[in-house]
């Protein structure tokens, strides 16, 4: 059989079983996701019951709960944990509330001209390095950055936020706002504006009209979103490290020191596995909660 003739033949086979198409067509990315993404998890997952040994530095292939049980039962970890838990909450619902109004001005009110303008300065920051927007605000919150500048020549006594949790939760809420405003205002564009014209001719006021009519429509979008600012404040170490103080390690950072400066591996894995958990549960309440149903 000629070439030309197997080729043909074969288009015809994918012609009367689409599914085999779509096999065909979903197996690389598919294999892929499986090899590199999901075999490597399952074994970090697997090196966290694994130990080091304290003379030679080699990993130990026995099974046991040890590194788990240091996390639970030193209080350094436990404070760790719930200082990076806090955070991401704080941060979370920080550009929920800077990003719904901006995101409705954007999808509402402006017009289709001044919106690709504004898109586009939103966007602008995303553009830039990471490190360059932290080292920018270490300028602006240091002791003699711009913002005791500011305070001195305006009289204000000065506030000394510098290396905190405050600066910390300052520095985050800015890096991730794009990220939260950008699903929410997808969401607002999708609502029809013969909703809000419907929900303003039977009586309803601002607040009746976003609780029950906007809030429904836009939680998909605002799920979206918080998954980002909350799972990228979860594992951050660097935010932490140049912005927080002595006393602000994330588990970012615990598990930096844990497998780079202290060589443990497998105490690094079970860090990680923590950090999983807790965003598979962030997750799961957001499913019980009914806000993936519209996405």
């Amino acid at each position: 059989m000629s070439d030309r003739g197997l080729r043909q033949r074969v288009g015809a086979a994918l012609w009367r079983r689409p599914w085999l198409r779509g096999v065909l067509t979903l197996s690389p990315p598919l294999l892929w996701f499986l090899v590199i993404y999901l075999a490597s998890l399952v074994v970090m997952l697997v090196t966290a019951f694994f130990t080091v040994n304290s003379l030679t530095g080699n990993v130990v292939y026995q099974w046991t709960w040890s590194n788990f049980s240091q996390i639970l039962t030193q209080s350094v970890y436990g404070s760790i944990i719930l200082r990076t838990l806090l955070m991401a909450i704080a941060v979370t619902i920080t550009d929920i509330l800077l990003a719904l109004p901006f995101a409705f001005f954007l999808a509402k009110v402006v017009s289709r001209r001044w919106r690709q303008l504004l898109l586009g300065l939103l966007l602008m920051p995303l553009w830039a390095s990471y490190l360059a927007k932290v080292y920018a605000w270490i300028n602006i919150l240091s002791n003699k950055g711009v913002l005791p500048g500011i305070e001195s020549k305006l009289g204000i006594p000065p506030t000394h936020i510098a290396y905190t949790n405050i600066a910390m939760w300052i520095v985050f809420s800015y890096l991730w706002l794009p990220f939260m405003i950008v699903p929410i205002y997808g969401a607002f564009e999708r609502v029809p504006d013969s909703l809000l014209e419907a929900s303003s001719d039977l009586g309803a006021g601002s607040w009746i009209t976003f609780r029950w009519v906007l809030l429904p429509m836009v939680l998909p979008g605002i799920v979206a979103g918080s998954i980002f600012t909350f799972s990228l404040t979860l594992g951050d170490f660097i935010t932490p490290l140049l912005i927080g103080g002595s006393n602000s390690d994330f588990i970012g950072n615990a598990i930096y020191d844990s497998a780079l400066n202290g060589g443990n591996l497998p105490f690094a894995a079970a860090l990680a596995f923590v950090s999983i958990a807790i965003m598979a549960i962030y997750l799961l309440l957001a499913r019980f909660a009914g806000a993936f149903e519209a996405l």
